[in-house]
């Protein structure tokens, strides 16, 4: 069954082209290892809510951007071992030079439970 990762992440408006090449430049390698897409999204309408909403969840700061992101898995197993792969794939210096506070990133693992249009 196929397996969802969900990110949220502030990045540095400025910072937006670094962002994007950062996924891109991470999207081969988990593409190799199994991944079967991903979709990165840009906030353009990401208004505050009355209880929580996306700024809060990540604790946005003025100069940041939300992203929403999610990568698809044809299972569970498939994206543990991929994981398991890019711990040793990627150097200290990987990690420091993300263009995002991970911190402060949002994310987890789902089971899709209702697929409709393009992604089915």
């Amino acid at each position: 069954m196929t397996y969802l990762d969900a990110f949220v992440i502030p990045v540095p408006t400025s910072r937006r082209d670094d962002y994007i090449a950062h996924e891109a430049k991470w999207w081969s390698e988990f593409h190799k290892l199994g991944a079967l897409s991903l979709v990165v999204g840009w906030g353009d309408d990401v208004p505050p809510g009355k209880q929580t909403d996306f700024l809060r969840s990540v604790d946005l700061q003025d100069g940041e951007t939300v992203v929403i992101a999610w990568m698809t898995w044809p299972d569970k197993d498939t994206r543990n071992a991929a994981y398991k792969a890019m711990e040793t794939a990627m150097s200290p210096e990987d990690m420091a030079d993300m263009p995002f506070d991970g911190k402060r990133m949002v994310y987890g693992g789902f089971v899709p439970v209702l697929i409709k249009g393009e992604a089915a």
